[in-house]
């Protein structure tokens, strides 16, 4: 197939190149002819024509090739493309004079057909390609009376390839286009005319029964989106949307790129620009350690690490599924990468230390890890166990086995922490942090806040609840959240890793909170309803261990800048390595136990800004209304 479309390159390529040698000549002979007043070419010039003629191919040959003519397609033939022809027959004229002068002295040959030949030939490349161009474009000039009627938002550059492709694919109508620049109003773009701004969509739409709108501004932050939504569902029309600019691999716009509008459209920053020659430096031909490699933010790590062609990838989970799903997706992806498969639990230390010994993995991304703040509210015992204990025995092999980087995965609730999955993962950030003091090993954390779609997550939540109907669950008007995209985390994760020296805290830029009440609206509205008619909102109130905010630092923290603009550092907290160690061990012999006072006594003595108080059962004789209670 790639070999067959090489060739269809080469083809055309080659088909080009004659196309243009083939009117070097023509050029030439014009030019003689009109120097002579259209008559016949007197005998004693034509021997001049003919070496300017073998002169002047190779020449403009060499000049078109050097200026990359046949890198563009005819069928979108534009300025540059004109520009560079301008150029190499400007340059060809100017070398083919110079020849003729050292190789016959340009004897037969009028100083005004050096003059007229350039631009003759100039004038029949151009008008060669808009040609072609023109008449692949015929169907531009008459509308289209049939199809699915159309809106289009945005009149820019993208708005003008979505309605060139609209009108040359079948089924769709353009009737009209609205953007909020007043200087583009009642003109028009292939004949669709441009009738007003944005706030008009409901009139329009009325007016012309539209059945569906495109939206066209890759570029459009979150509020756009928003009032496009919300004059879509006013409106009750569908609407789709082209990729954002970070999602088009080309330039070009085409009908099957347009998708319904998403949450992640609605939520949209600006696109993360990453140092990929320094991710890649610590990446490429090493073997590479991901614990939780079945979750949300272990699977994208997955896939990402592995377009950086490291030399071994080593997924390592305890669920058996998610593990399964990640290597089948992997070895499908990637089937030329060695990829190892392990089935294990990170508090199993032999099953950990066996890993290290068996594949030295240089770099390792920890992010197993027990999220759930509720489930770990009432499972306080498992929260550390997992939490605290699989992470220092994944770092402890790390540094044992003198692997290059160690990557925490954390959670900006890991900040003054309510709840104890909060604050198991500030201590896994503490151990990480003063383990970099006594280790070769560069131990790394990255923090952040919620992630869209990730599992267990409120989006997938709301999302279920407004499938079966409502009502949709929030547990508090005022509650607010941070929010960012799988990808864009994880490649963040990346970067922070190859700038890590060790013992740092990278936090990554959240933007700004976002509400969650109005997150429930908005996505109510994606799926074409109104909320508080078709889907009401309930607010249940906050749950065991939740906050109204998050923080993403600690006020003591020193946050400081880097030198990516998405990544800050957050000061570290050196701790007395044996009182740390002491701890720790207490620690987890209460989770073994399964003594949650102790234990949350253990986590109150590490963590002094935790001010969470698990629910404990309390004894009594009065009969009480079954309620959730902690396990242990």
């Amino acid at each position: 197939m790639i070999q067959k479309y090489l060739r269809r390159i080469l083809f055309n390529r080659w088909a080009a190149l004659i196309h243009d040698l083939l009117w070097v000549p023509v050029a030439i002979m014009a030019a003689y002819w009109l120097r002579f007043n259209l008559h016949a070419i007197p005998a004693n010039f034509l021997s001049g024509s003919y070496h300017l003629i073998s002169l002047a191919l190779p020449a403009y040959a060499l000049f078109f090739w050097l200026f990359g003519l046949y890198r563009g397609i005819w069928r979108f033939a534009s300025i540059p493309d004109l520009i560079r022809i301008i150029k190499s027959v400007a340059l060809g004229s100017l070398a083919l004079t110079m020849l003729g002068m050292v190789q016959f002295r340009l004897e037969g040959v009028p100083r005004t057909v050096l003059v007229l030949s350039p631009l003759l030939l100039t004038i029949g490349l151009i008008s060669s390609r808009l040609g072609y161009r023109l008449f692949k474009d015929r169907r531009l000039v008459v509308r289209k009376k049939e199809g699915i009627v159309t809106l289009v938002v945005g009149a820019g550059h993208a708005g003008e390839l979505l309605i060139r492709e609209l009108i040359s694919s079948d089924g769709y109508q353009p009737v009209a286009i609205i953007d909020d620049d007043h200087k583009k109003h009642n003109r028009e773009i292939h004949g669709v005319r441009v009738l007003g701004e944005l706030a008009e969509l409901p009139q329009i739409v009325s007016l012309f029964d539209v059945e569906l709108v495109m939206f066209a501004i890759p570029s459009a932050g979150r509020d756009t989106v928003k009032r496009v939504i919300a004059e879509c569902v006013k409106s009750g029309v569908e609407c789709k949307t082209l990729p954002s600019i970070h999602e088009m691999t080309t330039g070009q716009v085409e009908v099957k790129q347009l998708r319904p509008l998403t949450l992640e459209d609605l939520l949209g920053r600006e696109s993360v620009k990453l140092d990929q020659q320094a991710i890649a430096g610590y990446l490429r031909g090493k073997s590479v350690l991901i614990t939780g490699a079945g979750g949300s933010i272990g699977s994208e790590l997955c896939r990402q690490v592995a377009g950086l062609s490291p030399s071994r990838l080593i997924l390592f989970d305890n669920g058996e599924f998610n593990l399964y799903s990640i290597d089948n997706e992997m070895r499908n992806t990637f089937p030329e990468l060695d990829i190892i498969t392990v089935l294990g639990d990170v508090k199993n230390k032999d099953r950990v230390n066996w890993v290290f010994r068996k594949f030295s993995p240089h770099a390792v991304f920890h992010a197993a890890a027990y999220k759930h703040v509720p489930m770990v509210e009432l499972n306080p015992a498992e929260g550390v166990q997992n939490n605290v204990t699989g992470t220092r025995i994944v770092a402890d092999a790390a540094d044992r086995h003198g692997a290059e980087r160690f990557v925490l995965v954390s959670t900006d609730k890991a900040v003054n922490p309510a709840n104890v999955m909060g604050a198991t993962k500030r201590i896994a950030e503490l151990y990480c942090q003063n383990i970099a003091f006594r280790s070769r090993t560069r131990f790394i954390t990255t923090r952040f806040g919620n992630v869209l779609g990730s599992a267990g997550s409120v989006v997938p939540l709301f999302q279920q609840q407004i499938k079966n109907g409502g009502p949709v669950t929030v547990t508090h008007r005022d509650i607010r959240r941070y929010f960012m995209t799988i990808p864009e985390s994880v490649s963040l994760i990346l970067q922070a890793g190859a700038m890590g020296q060790g013992g740092e805290i990278f936090v990554l830029d959240m933007g700004e909170p976002v509400l969650i009440k109005e997150l429930a609206e908005q996505m109510i509205k994606l799926f074409g309803k109104k909320p508080g008619r078709d889907i009401e909102i309930v607010y249940t109130g906050l749950r065991p261990g939740e906050k109204l905010f998050e923080e993403i630092f600690h006020e003591n923290e020193n946050l400081k800048g880097t030198s990516h603009n998405k990544l800050l550092l957050a000061g570290s907290r050196k701790c007395n390595w044996q009182w740390l160690s002491d701890h720790l061990g207490s620690l987890e012999k209460a989770a073994t136990k399964r003594d949650v006072a102790l234990l949350i006594s253990h986590i109150h003595s590490v963590v002094p800004e935790y001010t969470g108080t698990p629910i404990i059962e309390e004894k009594t004789d009065q009969p009480q209304k079954p309620l959730l209670k902690v396990v242990g």
